[in-house]
C-alpha cells in the first residue's frame, strides 16, 4: 500500500519493512492522532494485491495455504495482545478487511540490531548478556503461551 492510503481508522505514512508473511507500515490513528505500526498479512509467495487493493491467493492451488497462514496470523495477534511485558511490543488491536488481516501495535522507535551493532565487530560478554537476556526473557514468555 502507498503512503496516504487509509485502512480502517489508520492513515498509512510509510513502509517500515517486510518479510515472507507480511508488510509493516508506519501509520497514524486518525481518531487519536497517535503513531502506530501496522502489520499486514501478505504472504507474497502465495498471494497478490488486486487492482482493487484486496489481498487474494494466487489461485486455487494456494487458497488453502493462504487461509491457513491467515488463521495463524490472527491467532498470533490474539496471543500477543494478552502480553504486557517490557520486551514484547504491545498489540493494540487486530482487524480483518481487504481479504486479509492487520495487527496494530504500539510504535517502538529505535534502531535495528543490524544498524546498532558496533562497527568494530563483536561485543564483550557483559554487553552481549545485557542485550540478549531481556530479549530471551520476552521470547520465553511468548513461547510459554
Amino acid at each position: 500500500m502507498k503512503p496516504g492510503q487509509r485502512v480502517d481508522k489508520y492513515l498509512l505514512e510509510q513502509t517500515l519493512g517486510g518479510g515472507g508473511f507480511g508488510i509493516t507500515y508506519l501509520a497514524r490513528d486518525v481518531n487519536l492522532g497517535l503513531p502506530v505500526a501496522i502489520k499486514e498479512y501478505f504472504p507474497a509467495d502465495v498471494a497478490y494485491r488486486s487492482e482493487q487493493g484486496t489481498i487474494q491467493a494466487l489461485g486455487p492451488s494456494t487458497q488453502e495455504q493462504f487461509k491457513w497462514g491467515l488463521d495463524r496470523f490472527i491467532e498470533e495477534a490474539r496471543t500477543l495482545a494478552t502480553f504486557v511485558h517490557p520486551n514484547i511490543v504491545r498489540v493494540l488491536r487486530y482487524f480483518a478487511t481487504n481479504g486479509t488481516a492487520y495487527i496494530v501495535m504500539e510504535l517502538v522507535s529505535g534502531r535495528s540490531l543490524k544498524r546498532w551493532h558496533p562497527p568494530q565487530g563483536g561485543l564483550d560478554r557483559a554487553s552481549l548478556l545485557k542485550l540478549v537476556l531481556p530479549l530471551l526473557d520476552g521470547l520465553e514468555r511468548v513461547h510459554q503461551a
